[in-house]
């Protein structure tokens, strides 16, 4: 660590702690874990460099390493299964090899503005390497991970930066001003938004400013339930930290392995248990970030204040236009008592929706849902079955038993059938009433037990299941998945027109085989639900793969919108989906945010061009 970074890291805990006198007296500082060799991060997929699906000398697919509950299981089901679903051939053996790295454009480097930072630094905390350059150039969207493998990424940083305390981000803020140089923020690249892509326009020197080495949990504060946490902290690491002092944020957005505290902020992000934490505004008590115009802060972090216009509060959702966020204090909760898996099986999506609802209407006033409740439809809970390691012995006879008891005397239509997978956390007391209530409501709507297994698998499959995208881009599909927000009343024909769209958008535009079209319930509300979608395509022979994709993920949003539903949930908005934004504000709205935008950096410092 630089000089610099030293002494601005005593700086700041002395501005922490002077919040409270005796604050010191009572609050933990974690020791700092450095992240482990064997947990890096893949340059070219999603997720951690020894984890890949590929297929066995078998014909099989196994998801490689150890991290997960799949790992190192034949799924011997997944290939007939999507052969049969997208009516394709899906040749193991034919493949597009990655060409990663594809090109990388030369670098438009600021001599003047390297050297001052040079000095400023020390020498590892900057890069010019091509490979950091181009990772820090792109995030997760299929777009973007088939540019890096097959095509190329017209522009990437030119230089790339590790700040290691607020001082050095004060500098690196300061020197760009003064030699008009663009700056984006980067924290764990796994945006589906194009909010990293750097403006195609852009002649100014682009630089990136990883907050990677800025990933500490400052202290935690177990009277008050209250930590402050760095910005490029990793969700996995925070979790591992609190962990050790018996607590939890609680935010798991299906990124949480990779995602940071600061990305949080900057996408206004939800997770999957929200139901009991909240969504990260509510996780959130008190922010700083270094803007051109100085430093966005507070004296102190209060449960509540009402002390006027909170310019706070915009950091949420800025998406790297405005500043760094550089910390967060934020609300943490003990460990809960009792954690418990379930799942329910229902015979349509109609009526697995209706039990969500009323799960919501009847149970959220007493602060009785669970904390996940997930609601997928028939081909993503075929997909699942997929996915499942074929049993042997007197598992195998089980596993025939029940699905013959569940689709013959109990008349479930495999075609038809859907699944929520449900996490209830609390006392021992408060989760056997939350299950007690829940189960009674579903029973109400025909839906019967699936089990706790089932519901901790389909909890769990989320995050191996992210790295299917780059295994099946390599077997020639291309697939996404894209969110919305929609009122109660509005959402079965939103999930049934888009649906629709999206089919007829394959049709029109003669793609292969079929489309794999689906989506899920991920989070509910008083008066609406997020809905997922995944669509996914053969490129086959497409000349323009992902130009064809992002065509028909425009008239799939543009269907979302005239059924109803919002821009996004929690993705953001980024490059991707400006240009739908006057769709959804006023020009007011626009005007007031352009305007603040240049009141806070009038020069266009961060030059990421998003929203």
């Amino acid at each position: 660590m630089s000089e610099t970074g030293l002494g601005a890291v005593a700086q700041s805990s002395q501005e922490i702690l002077s919040e409270d006198p005796t604050a010191s007296l009572r609050r933990i500082v974690p020791d700092h874990e450095p992240v482990a060799p064997e947990d890096a991060e893949s340059e070219s997929n999603w997720g951690f460099e020894d984890t890949r699906f590929e297929v066995d000398a078998r014909g099989h697919v196994r998801l490689t390493g150890d991290r997960y509950a799949l790992s190192g299981a034949e799924l011997v089901d997944l290939l007939p299964w999507a052969r049969e679903l997208l009516d394709l051939t899906l040749d193991p053996s034919h493949v597009n090899p990655s060409q990663y790295p594809t090109p990388i454009p030369p670098p438009n480097p600021h001599a003047a503005f390297e050297e001052e930072l040079r000095r400023a630094l020390s020498g590892d905390q900057l890069s010019t390497d091509p490979r950091v350059r181009l990772r820090h150039g792109h995030g997760q969207t299929q777009e973007e991970m088939y540019a890096i493998k097959y095509d190329q990424i017209e522009r990437v940083p030119d230089l790339v930066i590790f700040p290691e305390s607020e001082a050095d981000i004060e500098a690196i803020v300061a020197a760009a001003t003064r030699f008009d140089v663009c700056l984006i923020p980067f924290g764990g690249g796994t945006n589906v938004s194009e909010a990293l892509l750097c403006p195609r326009d852009e002649e100014r020197s682009i630089v990136s400013v990883d907050m990677g080495r800025m990933n500490r949990v400052l202290w935690i504060d177990p009277e008050d339930h209250t930590a402050c946490i760095e910005a490029g902290a990793r969700g996995r690491d925070i979790q591992k930290t609190l962990e050790r002092h018996g607590f939890t944020i609680g935010h798991e957005p299906d990124s949480v392995e990779f995602s940071t505290l600061g990305g949080w902020i900057a996408t206004h992000a939800s997770g999957m248990k929200k139901n009991r934490y909240g969504n990260i505004e509510d996780i959130v008590l008190d922010l700083r970030a270094i803007t051109p115009l100085g430093v966005i802060g507070h004296h102190a972090a209060l449960a509540r204040e009402s002390i006027g216009t909170d310019i706070r509060r915009a950091l949420f959702g800025s998406e790297g236009n405005f500043g760094i966020v550089t910390r967060a204090t934020v609300r943490i909760r003990p460990i809960p008592e009792v954690q418990k898996f379930g799942s329910v099986l229902f015979h349509s999506f109609e009526d697995g929706f209706a039990f969500v609802r009323d799960v919501e209407r009847e149970l959220s006033e007493e602060r009785l849902q669970p904390s996940s409740i997930r609601l997928v439809d028939n081909v993503q809970f075929q997909f699942s079955q997929a996915l499942k390691p074929k049993p042997t012995g007197w598992k195998a006879y089980r596993s025939a038993l029940e699905r013959w008891w569940v689709t013959g005397p109990l008349g479930y239509d495999p075609q038809e059938m859907v699944a929520c997978t449900l996490v209830f956390e609390g006392t021992a007391d408060e989760v056997r009433l939350q299950e007690k209530r829940l189960y009674a409501i579903a029973k109400r709507h025909r839906g019967m037990k699936g089990g706790a297994a089932n519901g901790e698998r389909g909890y769990q499959l989320t995050f191996a299941i992210a790295y299917i995208r780059d295994f099946m881009m390599k077997h020639f599909i291309l697939a996404e998945s894209f969110e919305t927000t929609v009122p109660w009343s509005q959402a079965l024909d939103l999930c049934r027109n888009t649906k629709q769209r999206l089919w007829q958008e394959h049709a029109k535009h003669g793609l292969p085989g079929k489309p794999f079209v689906t989506c899920r319930i991920t989070q509910i509300y008083n008066t609406g639900v997020c809905v997922y979608f995944y669509f996914g395509h053969s490129y086959q022979g497409i000349e323009d793969p992902t130009g064809t994709y992002a065509e028909i993920e425009r008239a799939a949003r543009d269907e979302i919108l005239r059924n109803g539903g919002s821009l996004s949930h929690h993705h953001g908005i980024g490059k991707l989906r400006r240009d739908f934004l006057p769709l959804v504000k006023s020009e007011a709205n626009l005007e007031a945010t352009r305007r603040f935008k240049h009141a806070l950096d009038p020069a266009n410092v961060f030059g990421a061009s998003n929203q």
